[in-house]
């Protein structure tokens, strides 16, 4: 089992703590809720912590099941593992496996976009539906994007205490190994991203609903159209004062998404 921290707020974060056990290292997730599957899949430097707010208000309805990549939020930093995004999607094809999920909406961001979308390039059939924001798949060199993202657009939603639950996740450089892999992969997951984006086509018959924080200066609206020409099915929503995590500006926004998404009704 993963214990839970003396500084994780529980009125904040209400979720029993669960453990994947593998073979890289333990591997920390919540599951609440019964129903359709929601499968939050994170990026860096974030964890299932960023996904509160739409775990508690799905999980009425829903199975929400939200894992924290190996190396980051509760799960162990062995500080030789391997961090690549190709080995973080492998080990969340096993965690699906594992739990035996299907006929899954996958909720991507940030890295999890390539990392959960694997799945679904080698799985379609499980995959009930998309949600993707602020995230891409194919290789970011040749656009030279280097400048930080910035991760709010209303910053007074970040407060010193939800700020200090991914700082707390994260307390000194050798816990930081997979954050500092992430930065590697821009330069060096280029392969990885192209060769899924060759297959992106593979997604069309999967509903999607594309969302967007247009303040985030690190995946700016040219993303975002890549994405709309790829998947011109997809349903898109714009967020013009949010920027890189939507899940924590605008999560009602994104769960009634979601459960529209689900329900396959209309959105709107």
């Amino acid at each position: 089992m993963i214990n839970a921290p003396s500084w994780l707020d529980r009125s904040e974060y209400p979720f029993t703590s669960r453990c994947f056990d593998h073979g890289d290292g333990r591997m920390h997730y919540v599951d609440e809720g019964q129903g359709p599957v929601v499968f939050f899949v994170h990026g860096t430097p974030d964890w299932s912590f960023g996904f509160r707010h739409l775990v508690k208000a799905l999980r009425g309805n829903h199975r929400c099941v939200a894992i924290d990549h190996l190396g980051f939020g509760l799960s162990d930093k062995p500080p030789q593992a391997d961090y690549t995004a190709v080995a973080h999607a492998h080990r969340l094809q096993r965690f699906i496996d594992h739990l035996g999920l299907t006929d899954i909406t996958l909720v991507v961001t940030d890295f999890g976009g390539g990392i959960g979308l694997q799945h679904a390039l080698e799985h379609p059939t499980n995959v009930k539906g998309i949600v993707l924001y602020n995230t891409w798949m194919w290789d970011l060199m040749p656009d030279k994007r280097f400048s930080r993202p910035s991760a709010y657009g209303d910053k007074s939603r970040l407060t010193k205490s939800v700020h200090a639950h991914y700082k707390n996740a994260l307390p000194d450089a050798a816990s930081r190994a997979a954050t500092f892999a992430c930065v590697q992969e821009i330069a060096n997951a280029g392969p990885f991203w192209n060769a899924q984006w060759e297959r992106v086509s593979q997604l069309k018959n999967i509903p999607t609903l594309i969302a967007w924080g247009l303040t985030d200066r690190f995946f700016p609206p040219d993303l975002l159209e890549r994405w709309k020409q790829a998947l011109p099915h997809a349903l898109v929503r714009t967020f013009p004062d949010a920027g890189h995590f939507l899940h924590e500006e605008q999560p009602e926004a994104l769960a009634s998404g979601i459960r529209e998404l689900v329900a396959g009704g209309r959105m709107h």
